[in-house]
């Protein structure tokens, strides 16, 4: 059995290399700033452009091109070398920004949404791509939970951005402000990356690179049918899950003969590769897809302002922070990072459960610990799927396994969204008993329960906590599933730059 080396790092210099992470750095935060600032002006945008039945086109304009060429951009790196993959990326994407800007109705904003998501999508995939030519595998684990704060900054600080730009600027402004960011990050990547050229002759499989995008389109457009088609269960719905269902089923088809398949098959055959993947569609579910619900469940059973239960985020935010440094490090340190899958998820899992038996007079601070449990959880393992997926797979497919793990966790994140509103609409459709002062309870805001009796609202906060408990129970029973994955995980170690794979499940797909 052949010993595969880990490969020397793209760039030695390690002055170069950290401006060149900043860079890295710094398209990420524009690209996953864009679906969060864009929230709070989506009000302004219909009221100037009207349409208020195309609203919800426009964040699913973007999460649908952005899912559907995910994988297709790590396998483009593969085969073309990931600094013009990139910098194509970029340029789509700030273009798209540009037309973004200068929407002249609500047709054009939506068209101009799928190209950015064109182009975000390359650059989310590019830059852990890029990472892994960078940094040595230990070396990459500390990075990457750089990168993680990143993610958690944009989703921290993007609605907040937003709101406050439209009202100084107008709307217009929080796309046209990525033009300058595209143009410099572009430059920045343009004199110091340098371009390392793939030994293989470039084949495209463009049958794969479609049948996966129609999938991932489809996995989009279902669980979002409920806000544009009004139902889950609608006629548009099934048709959507039927299609995708076949998109699927030939896409293996397609992938068995490829001579340059877009996910190579053979690396679901190494179990490592796949657990990876059931862990990154779990951890998807249960850190970007209760993002919202959490915010809703504090505003309707704490009875806390829309601001104070953004104070009690800082808690969640901060757990991330502390996990994912703590985990960047010591990984870097150990190389091994399977006890950090199963701390996270078993964390997690915790911290549902405990939410699940939250009532409406339970104390805030009690709540609070809860949220920095899951933040903690959350953050021990944002990296993990994919060092462990880019340390599984041989060089010649980083590309490709890091553009399936990442459109997994977006996956799994589309798909939990889907059930817990379902969960939420079963369980306050249920209620039977009129609350005065209350015609429709889901269209209670926060400062109309503000304003209720303190009887009605004390029932309100009942019926929401009631609803919630099943929602909270379905997140722990994610977390179970993707904690039962990082279990089977192979004890795999990281290597060094320039010495051999220390265990043989690193071997395998090498082989």
């Amino acid at each position: 059995m052949d010993m595969q080396l880990a490969p020397a790092p793209l760039v030695t210099d390690p002055r170069r290399r950290l401006i060149l992470f900043f860079f890295l750095m710094t398209a990420m935060f524009m690209a996953t700033l864009d679906n969060q600032i864009v929230s709070t002006a989506l009000p302004t945008i219909v009221g100037e452009f009207g349409h208020l039945e195309r609203f919800g086109w426009i964040g699913s304009a973007y999460l649908l091109s952005l899912s559907a060429v995910m994988p297709v951009y790590g396998k483009l790196g593969d085969l073309f070398g990931r600094k013009y993959v990139m910098m194509t990326a970029i340029a789509i994407f700030t273009v798209g920004s540009t037309v973004c800007g200068l929407a002249v109705s609500m047709n054009t904003l939506i068209a101009a949404r799928v190209l950015q998501g064109l182009g975000g999508g390359g650059i989310m995939v590019s830059i852990f791509a890029v990472n892994a030519d960078l940094f040595e595998p230990r070396e990459r684990a500390r990075y990457q939970s750089y990168s993680s704060l990143v993610l958690m900054a944009s989703g921290a600080i993007g609605p907040v951005l937003g709101g406050t730009m439209s009202d100084l600027f107008g709307w217009r402004s929080i796309f046209l402000v990525n033009v300058p960011i595209g143009f410099i990050v572009l430059t920045g990547l343009a004199f110091m990356l340098p371009y390392r050229k793939p030994h293989r002759r470039p084949r495209i499989d463009y049958a794969g690179a479609l049948l996966l995008a129609l999938t991932a389109t489809s996995i989009v457009l279902a669980t979002d049918s409920s806000e544009l088609f009004g139902s889950l269960i609608s006629p548009q719905s099934i048709g959507i899950v039927a299609f995708g269902v076949v998109s699927a089923i030939a896409w293996v088809f397609v992938e068995r003969r490829a001579p340059e398949p877009i996910v190579p098959l053979q690396l679901f055959r190494n179990s490592t590769f796949s657990l990876l993947l059931v862990i990154s569609v779990m951890g998807g579910a249960i850190a970007i897809g209760m993002v919202n619900y959490l915010a809703l469940f504090l505003q309707t059973t704490t009875g806390l302002s829309p601001s104070a239960a953004g104070l009690l985020f800082i808690l969640l935010t901060g757990g991330i922070v502390c996990g994912s440094l703590s985990a960047g490090r010591i990984i870097s340190t150990t190389g091994r990072y399977k006890p950090f899958a199963i701390a996270s998820l078993t964390c997690s899992a915790i911290a549902f459960a405990l939410m699940s038996q939250v009532h409406a007079g339970t104390p805030i601070a009690f709540i609070g610990a809860i949220m920095m449990l899951h933040g903690i959880g959350i953050g021990l393992a944002q990296q993990v799927p994919v060092i462990g997926v880019q340390n599984t797979a041989p060089a010649r497919d980083v590309g490709a396994a890091t553009g399936a793990v990442t459109l997994s966790r977006m996956g799994g994140a589309s798909i939990a969204i889907s059930i817990y509103g379902a969960i939420i609409a079963s369980g306050l459709g249920k209620v039977g008993v009129a609350i005065p002062g209350v015609a429709d309870i889901e269209q209670l805001t926060p400062k109309m329960m503000a304003a209720l009796p303190e009887a009605s609202r004390q029932a309100v906060a009942d019926l929401y906590a009631a609803a919630f408990s099943p929602l909270f129970m379905t997140s722990c029973a994610i977390a179970i599933l993707g904690l039962m994955a990082a279990i089977m995980l192979k004890p795999v170690q990281l290597p060094r730059a320039g010495k051999p794979m220390a265990q043989t499940p690193t071997t395998e797909a090498a082989e």
